[in-house]
């Protein structure tokens, strides 16, 4: 819908909406925003006018017919918004649609926030273009943090516009494409401003369970056993993760002096890869992550990892306490996330413990 809009039209919405949310970045910022995210509109036509296309590359038109089908599922069996996002395509031919900028001071765990009007403060940056990513990331190296760029395959507008499907992530598994889509959309259920660790651990929780439960209704008993494997690789690869962040986390907040506090945050990224390369050995399905670990190892990255999974126990108990009933889940949410911040984080905190009790009892 969105792409049949006027050009002048659109793009004034476009700039309305992002100064509107932005409150202390600057105008090239907002024109890249602006131009990005119109570029992406304007690729976008409506998934059954691609199927329907003699000429569709076949293994396109499979996935695209996938989608539709977990876009269906998302709505019925989710509970998740029944709207226009992921009904279009649009092929960027790029391999990511955005490029994110993540910065930790040199002696913090503490990922840096950039603030805007309404959505709150995020923890990242994002750039439509790699060049213009590096560049920004260049100059906070220059004050000293630690920064990582990462190339992003998706974003929600939280329900703003109509998000299509990208090429950026059409290549991808069943499995793969699940697990977005449902995460995707559930950003779009729930925002709390200026609480990204929420946002993402809560998508991701509603992400797991639905995938889980697509394979249920539809996997063969192959797919449910690669779809445990998953889960457990990932479990082992965030809480290796996890427990040397919290091991720096302790390092930078002792009384040494700032030089040996380097020293020893040196030691312990060079442990967290001798002891990923002690897992893999007994491990060989670990190889996945061989890549992460492939990159520079810095305050930044091991804080984009805990985004996405510190409060996920957490919301996975609510889930369990409801039943794995959606709507009661969503409603629950809901009223979490209007508490104030200590509140809610004390009942997560009970939450993740009683996730943490059910798992060793079902063990």
């Amino acid at each position: 819908m969105l792409a049949r809009i006027p050009r002048t039209l659109l793009l004034t919405a476009i700039t309305s909406l992002i100064i509107w949310l932005s409150a202390c970045t600057n105008l090239p910022y907002y024109a890249q925003a602006v131009d990005g995210h119109f570029g992406v509109i304007h690729r976008s036509q409506p998934i059954s006018k691609v199927i329907a296309n003699p000429d569709i590359d076949p293994k396109l038109k499979h996935s695209l017919t996938k989608v539709v089908q977990l876009r269906e599922f998302a709505s019925r069996e989710l509970k998740l918004p029944d709207n226009l996002s992921y009904t279009s395509y649009a092929d960027l031919e790029r391999p990511f649609v955005v490029w994110n900028v993540f910065a930790a001071p040199e002696l913090s765990v503490k990922l840096k926030e950039w603030c805007f009007v309404q959505v709150g403060c995020v923890n990242y940056r994002g750039f439509f273009s790699q060049e213009s990513a590096e560049r920004y990331a260049e100059e906070l190296r220059k004050e000293g943090y630690d920064v990582h760029v990462g190339g992003i395959r998706a974003y929600s507008t939280l329900g703003w516009f109509s998000d299509p499907v990208l090429n950026t992530f059409i290549g991808y598994s069943e499995m793969d494409l699940a697990r977005l889509i449902f995460h995707e959309l559930a950003h779009q259920v729930m925002y709390v401003s200026g609480d990204t660790v929420f946002n993402e651990s809560f998508a991701t929780a509603v992400e797991h369970e639905g995938v889980k439960r697509w394979f249920e209704r539809s996997g063969t008993a192959t797919e449910q056993i690669a779809l445990a494997a998953r889960q457990e690789r990932e479990t082992i690869f965030t809480g290796l993760v996890l427990k040397h962040r919290k091991r720096l986390q302790e390092l930078f907040q002792s009384n040494l002096s700032d030089t040996e506090k380097r020293t020893r945050k040196a030691h312990i990224f060079d442990e967290l890869r001798t002891e990923f390369l002690h897992l893999k050995a007994g491990k060989n399905d670990l190889s996945s992550y061989d890549r992460w670990f492939s990159q520079p190892l810095n305050n930044a990255l091991l804080a984009t990892v805990s985004i996405y999974t510190q409060l996920l126990p957490a919301f996975q108990g609510i889930l369990k306490q409801h039943d794995q009933d959606m709507e009661r889940f969503f409603d629950t949410v809901t009223k979490l996330s209007k508490l104030p911040k200590h509140e809610r984080n004390l009942i997560l905190q009970k939450a993740a413990e009683g996730s943490q009790s059910w798992k060793t009892a079902e063990q």
